[in-house]
């Protein structure tokens, strides 16, 4: 019944009180299923039928790498415990109301998680988040309004002013330039490499030093980069790994799995595939520590939520992942950074309609990328055969020095 599931006030410590707060909210998570957008009193009545309801749910189980096609219909949504309907609701609101003033309180607080504000969540967004979690193999993720917001919002998780990130410059053009001149207005300094310059992108780090960047597949040039690689110089620095995702998509290539620790896309290319509607998505693997002093915007205690640290709190060694049994294994402290930090002072959110679009072009996303793939590989054979086309750059092309990777 909300972005991030039903709502409980407690009165503990902070650590257990933000343990408890997430108890009806996880477990949905990680079986992609969304909040429900049927009033509560309609739910209530429903529970007594729950096992035995709608049929149309993801079945328990799968998993992007064996059932990714079917996850791209069904993960991140569940059919409507009223009236059956398979396709999410579009919650096109703004505010959301509460059932009192302790419950307000409660979740500006962050001791009770709920609707406030379709600036840090809503519904129809939830559900598409749950889907680009499943679709990578992550544990959470964030909506936001474009690939540039994506961006943006996970910096605001890391840098302060005077801090850096080393980037290869094999990228889109716009985070060239976002990175380069906007950034450099808040006095992050983003360091360019080439995207194989192994020994100059290390040699770049130093105790200012937030994250590596990269893209999977770089735009334009269809570079590809060695995420092994690169991660392991990342994680033997302290540091995390982000990666835009855009151009491969889940369908191609999943990041998490070659050791990435954030992934980011500009929904509004291949996963919406119809032009139709600017996202962006946040995805988080969950398995990072951001206890270190190195992320003092996640490891610090937050005086605007009365002094919790995100990442003791929300990461995988705290409370939160102990009371699910996975302490150790998984936690979401960058997400919830992004969302009640980043997009609360900075609110670039994802339209809800937006977010509506966004998933329903997803669902036909191995279909239309199975056929990008094969039309990139004739229209490359054909070039690469003609007498006027001096190179041809495409990694699936047998000769390329990208196609083993």
């Amino acid at each position: 019944d909300s972005c991030f599931g039903s709502n409980a006030v407690v009165s503990a410590s902070p650590a257990t009180q933000h343990a408890r707060c997430f108890s009806l909210v996880i477990p949905k998570m990680w079986l992609c299923s969304p909040r429900s957008t049927t009033p509560r009193s309609a739910q209530k009545k429903e529970k007594k039928d729950d096992n035995a309801g709608y049929k149309g749910r993801c079945p328990a189980g799968m998993t992007p790498k064996d059932n990714f096609s079917t996850m791209c219909i069904y993960a991140g949504q569940e059919p409507d415990p009223t009236t059956g309907s398979r396709v999410p609701a579009i919650c096109q609101n703004t505010g959301f109301v509460f059932k009192n003033t302790d419950d307000a309180a409660a979740k500006f607080a962050l001791q009770a998680i709920g609707p406030i504000y379709t600036r840090i969540g809503n519904p129809t967004c939830d559900a598409v988040e749950a889907k680009i979690a499943a679709l990578e193999g992550g544990f959470a993720a964030l909506t936001v309004a474009s690939g540039h917001a994506a961006q943006m919002i996970c910096f605001t998780n890391l840098m302060n002013s005077g801090d850096n990130f080393v980037s290869t410059k094999q990228l889109y053009g716009g985070s060239v330039t976002q990175f380069g001149r906007q950034f450099a207005q808040f006095g992050w300094e983003v360091r360019f490499f080439d995207v194989d310059d192994y020994d100059a992108i290390e040699k770049a780090i130093d105790n200012k030093t937030k994250a590596i960047y990269c893209e999977a597949i770089c735009n334009p040039g269809g570079v590809v980069s060695d995420l092994e690689k690169l991660a392991a110089i990342a994680h033997k620095n302290g540091l995390p790994l982000i990666v835009d995702n855009t151009t491969a998509t889940p369908y191609l290539c999943r990041p998490f799995e070659f050791g990435a620790d954030i992934v980011l896309h500009s929904a509004t290319k291949y996963l919406g595939g119809h032009g139709n509607a600017l996202c962006g998505f946040i995805v988080e693997k969950g398995d990072f520590d951001w206890t270190s002093e190195k992320f003092p915007i996640l490891s610090k205690p937050c005086d605007s939520y009365h002094g919790i640290d995100f990442a003791s709190v929300f990461g995988k060694d705290g409370p939160v992942a102990e009371m699910f049994g996975v302490k150790g294994q998984k936690g979401l402290a960058f997400t919830v950074g992004c969302r009640a930090l980043g997009l609360r002072d900075c609110g670039p959110c994802a339209s809800p309609f937006n977010a509506f679009l966004i998933s329903m072009g997803m669902e036909t996303l191995p279909l239309r990328m199975a056929k990008h793939c094969q039309n990139a590989l004739e229209v490359a054979e054909f070039l690469k055969a003609h007498p006027k086309v001096a190179s041809v750059s495409y990694a699936g092309l047998n000769d390329s020095k990208y196609n083993e990777l």
